[in-house]
């Protein structure tokens, strides 16, 4: 654990407090039936996911704010991610709605008397900002689960407009050179998987100024990408065998051209959107066609960090500078609903060129997810990245469903290659 940072205890009642009335922003439109969702890997019962946010606090947070015993009895055999299997999630005598919510009520109520007595110190400060960037992550869930399920848009932000912006062809030239990949110590919140910044060697290489767009992406699908096994990687075949994938998961083509279903509804593909909703083995073999590649971690965290074109200088929080995100450098928070152009937000480039390296879509690299060097296990949440090292692959920047607390620059993502219900696109690297 490392905080240095001591913020007031209004100031984290504040965040709790708008964590949550967030979260409940996401469900609170559902009715009873829309609750009980069908088996599948990637959602879990709604009422368990509220509880697993909830339980989260009472059994991280809470005790370190003098609480003796968890609020809701039996919590860790319902809630406890590390001790009930997902699958089995689905069998579990779980509270009604209505007493979810109260447990979700009653940890919230005790949380903000426990900080507003007890005060905060640095131990505090990151227990707190843990257990709401956890929030955070799965308000995110909540978001694509409701894509995934076919439900109503969520009550987010304004109504999706266009705002414009268009594509943004090309590539920006990387000198390459010694990269500190990972995270400085600082005042900042920072995951055990960032640290610490250590050097790496970078070659030259140039990277798209923005993300591979829905009309790139077509000309893929429309040339035989998903039937031309030349493209795949074997595991990545293996996998569009099975899946039997033809196209982009949530795409569908009429005489007209394609559409793609935006929650309940379709709408005409947006050209210059990015692609969403593609797992790495698709952007893999979208590489392969265009004759590009996937960034590696340290080439996507060199060109969105760097604060010159030059290598050897200091790197950036964010793609922009240190200053934290606003609405006119990204697309966060869920404040415009969905996706927009990839050309939008030039006041969020990064030093070097490049757009939307925050915000918009998670952003597949090349990169396995794997710890770096000297990496330690952060107590108390020793099962937030031990477990996953290997096989999944590393995201980076952030899409416009991410809280903006929980995007920037060194933060890694993480999901197996086939997940495609994620907000995830990517931008390719010249061969």
């Amino acid at each position: 654990m490392q905080s240095p940072l001591i913020l007031s205890a209004q100031e984290l009642c504040r965040l709790v407090r708008e964590a949550r009335e967030h979260t409940l922003k996401l469900v609170s439109d559902l009715h009873d039936e829309q609750f009980t969702v069908p088996l599948l890997e990637a959602v879990n019962p709604f009422r368990w996911e509220l509880g697993h946010v909830a339980f989260f606090y009472d059994a991280f947070l809470l005790p370190a704010l003098g609480e003796r015993q968890f609020l809701l009895d039996g919590a860790e055999k319902l809630y406890d991610s590390f001790k009930v299997d997902h699958d089995d999630r689905w069998g579990l005598p779980l509270p009604s709605r209505q007493e979810t919510l109260g447990y979700l009520s009653r940890v919230q109520e005790r949380v903000l008397a426990r900080l507003e007595t007890a005060g905060s110190d640095p131990k505090v400060t990151y227990l707190t900002q843990l257990s709401v960037i956890h929030e955070d992550m799965h308000a995110e869930a909540f978001t694509y689960m409701r894509q995934t399920l076919g439900y109503v848009a969520p009550p987010l932000g304004e109504a999706p407009r266009e705002i414009g912006g268009g594509p943004l062809p090309g590539d920006v030239d990387i000198p390459g050179g010694t990269f500190r990949l990972g995270a400085e110590p600082g005042p900042y919140f920072t995951f055990d998987n960032e640290k610490w910044a250590h050097a790496v060697e970078v070659a030259p290489f140039r990277i798209a100024r923005a993300p591979v767009t829905n009309a790139e992406y077509a000309c893929f699908v429309d040339d035989g990408g998903y039937r031309r096994p030349e493209l795949w990687s074997h595991q990545g075949w293996l996998w569009r065998t099975r899946a039997g994938a033809q196209q982009p998961v949530y795409w569908a083509r009429t005489g007209d051209g394609w559409l793609r279903r935006h929650y309940d509804r379709y709408v005409a593909l947006e050209p210059h959107h990015p692609v969403v909703y593609v797992g790495w083995f698709e952007a893999e073999a979208f590489c392969a066609w265009a004759k590009r590649r996937l960034p590696s971690e340290a080439e996507w965290e060199m060109a969105a960090s760097a604060a010159s074109a030059e290598p050897g200088g200091r790197k950036r929080r964010y793609p922009w500078g240190d200053d934290p995100p606003s609405h006119e450098r990204a697309n966060l928070d869920g404040r415009l609903a969905g996706c927009v152009d990839v050309g939008a937000f030039p006041e969020g480039d990064s030093a070097c060129g490049c757009r939307q390296m925050i915000g918009n879509v998670w952003e597949w690299t090349a990169s396995a997810f794997f710890p770096f060097p000297g990496y330690v296990v952060d107590a108390p949440y020793r099962e937030y990245s031990a477990p996953w090292f290997g096989y999944r692959k590393v995201l980076k920047g952030g899409a416009w469903a991410t809280r903006s607390r929980f995007a920037w620059n060194t933060l890694r993502n993480f999901f197996p290659p086939y997940r495609r219900d994620i907000f995830a696109g990517f931008r390719t690297c010249a061969p």
